[in-house]
């Protein structure tokens, strides 16, 4: 098989395209069988396989260098061009619910697809094919945005992602400069943010009240396919959070100000967990990804084949560098059944996380692959995030491998930092809810919102003066809420079921990798919740799980002697 560089991308011609669908729907409207019904589906699915990986490629390439003008000119088209696949999708999924065929293809297919059906037809309408061209344009805009940073540090020029390093200096002093280098940023752009965000909830809300809905939030919901839960549910969630999480987050703040040693906890503390600074990976990129390959082959033989099949046909893209958009993804090339990472190596222990989160999806993705269904091919993202967050947990194991003799530093800071995540995650998905039930709000109102919430949920949280972020505008350097509207609460949701995996792996490893191997190898054939239940795991809306693992947690924490790390 070919390397990533050697997939083919040719832009396609839309029309052509669509006539080429019109004819592949009209054979499965015209079936005269089953037997008929399931060849013209299949056949659909390899078209819209192939163009879905024409669109994938031209995401990847444009996000790794946003300065190579043809993807960004094909990146331009794609976003024009992706209401017209939905469309096509719409289309057929109203077919198949009607289809005289329906229970065979169900016992085929499983009942599963039809419910993505279902809501996929309540998320779209040819009406709004121009609003979700406008709002491809804004998410494109705000990426390239956030990826043109230049930020000015100590005479030299780095990416977001490059001067993350200074942020967990030892030098108090020196980290707050970087923190201000880094925000500096986001202040000299913050009208332009504003604007980015103002036009995205406006745009979103004609979405909505287009289509029927009384605001974004229930549109949001639908678009997130969320099937067993609602916004209910996540409102008793949250307040779970803030009752029992919340203030064991704040106890360790406190004890990492005293561990730190210093008087009061100021923001550009928060990412040094030691005094004598945090856990690294104790070599270069390259080395990592050598202990990598040792880590997956210990693991288990499919993570062996797995992660061999990532590292010979170049399916990861690692190292920061300019031009290159911020963050980390795993995405999926469905003609070449391959998974594809993209990250920011920094010299981090964030490293070291990017090649178990995301993995973790990669081999969820490699897993599934054979599914034979497309809408399969991922679960919905809240079930996603359980592979990821709880890969991180299956490898700790092998942590010893990137950090030595700092080994400790490094899992006493991934469990606490994964606890003290989750009230920022919540606090994330409520701004999100204040946001849209609030259309009308002006960009100052959104902050003050943010504002409060940080003060719920973050109570610790002191900017030390900073200006900007005081005036309630951290949210703005958070991609995933102007790019991927609702996603968020499912990082705290899977956190919940990842410590559950971590709980368990400490009693039988064994038994807890083979649920997970089970899992991930049912991709998104089943819901959110029926995918905890499968994997033994308790639901996180369930009364008692978020204390079973808190408590579990605090007592490991506790039986660290931190101070000495």
């Amino acid at each position: 098989m070919k390397t990533f560089e050697e997939f083919i991308y040719e832009r396609p011609d839309m029309e052509e395209e669509k006539h080429k669908f019109d004819l592949l729907l009209d054979n499965f409207t015209g079936a005269k069988s089953p037997e008929e019904a399931k060849n013209a589906v299949n056949a659909i699915n390899v078209f819209r396989q192939r163009l879905s990986t024409l669109f994938e490629l031209v995401f990847i390439r444009a996000s790794i260098d946003t300065n190579d003008t043809f993807y960004q000119e094909e990146r331009d088209f794609t976003d024009e061009m992706e209401p017209e696949l939905t469309a096509m999708d719409t289309a057929f999924y109203e077919e198949l619910i009607t289809s005289p065929y329906r229970k065979q293809l169900e016992k085929q297919y499983g009942t599963q697809l039809f419910q993505i059906a279902d809501f996929q037809i309540k998320e779209f309408s040819p009406k709004i094919i121009q609003l979700l061209q406008k709002e491809n344009r804004l998410m494109t805009e705000y990426s390239k945005l956030v990826a043109s940073a230049e930020v000015e540090f100590e005479g030299e020029t780095y990416t977001l992602a490059q001067i993350e390093p200074f942020m967990q200096d030892t030098d108090r002093d020196r980290r707050k400069q970087a923190v201000q280098a880094s925000t500096g940023f986001f202040e000299k752009n913050a009208t332009t943010f504003d604007d980015i965000y103002d036009q995205l909830v406006k745009v979103r809300h004609d979405m909505a009240t287009t289509l029927g809905y009384k605001n974004f939030v229930e549109l949001g919901y639908i678009r997130m396919q969320r099937f067993d839960y609602n916004p209910d549910m996540v409102a008793v969630f949250r307040k779970q959070v803030r009752d029992i999480i919340v203030p064991v987050a704040s106890k360790l703040y406190q004890k990492q100000a005293e561990r730190i040693g210093v008087n009061a906890l100021k923001f550009h503390d928060e990412n040094v967990v030691f005094k004598n600074g945090n856990a690294k990976p104790k070599g270069s990129s390259t080395w990592i990804i050598e202990n990598g390959i040792k880590m997956y082959e210990a693991l288990s033989e499919e993570t062996k084949e797995f992660f061999h099949y990532m590292l010979d046909h170049n399916l990861m893209d690692l190292k920061a560098k300019k031009g290159k958009e911020a963050g980390g993804y795993c995405t999926y090339l469905e003609d070449y059944q391959s998974p594809f990472i993209f990250a920011n190596f920094n010299g981090t222990s964030g490293d070291v996380d990017v090649l178990t989160h995301e993995a973790g999806h990669a081999f969820q993705n490699y897993a599934s692959r054979d599914i034979g269904v497309p809408e399969y091919l991922h679960p919905t993202h809240e079930a996603a995030e359980i592979h990821s967050m709880s890969m991180e947990f299956f490898t700790w194991p092998w942590m010893k491998l990137f950090f030595n003799e700092d080994t400790d530093k490094y899992k006493y800071a991934h469990l606490a930092g994964g606890l003290t995540f989750i009230p920022y995650g919540v606090a994330v998905d409520e701004f999100q809810h204040l946001v849209y039930e609030n259309p009308e709000w002006t960009p100052d109102e959104r902050k003050q919102a943010w504002k409060k919430l940080e003060q719920i949920y973050l109570p610790h949280r002191d900017y030390d003066g900073n200006a900007y972020l005081e005036a309630g505008a951290f949210w703005q350097r958070q991609g995933h809420i102007y790019e991927d509207p609702f996603y968020y609460i499912d990082y705290t949701l899977a956190q919940i079921c990842a410590f559950q995996f971590w709980k368990r792996s400490r009693k039988n490893q064994a038994a807890a990798w083979n649920d997970y191997v089970n899992l991930s190898k049912l991709g998104g054939s089943k819901s959110f919740l029926e995918l905890v239940e499968t994997a033994n795991l308790h639901s996180p809306f369930e009364p008692g799980t978020l204390e079973s693992v808190v408590n579990t947690i605090e007592e490991w924490l506790h039986s660290v002697n931190d101070k000495a790390l």
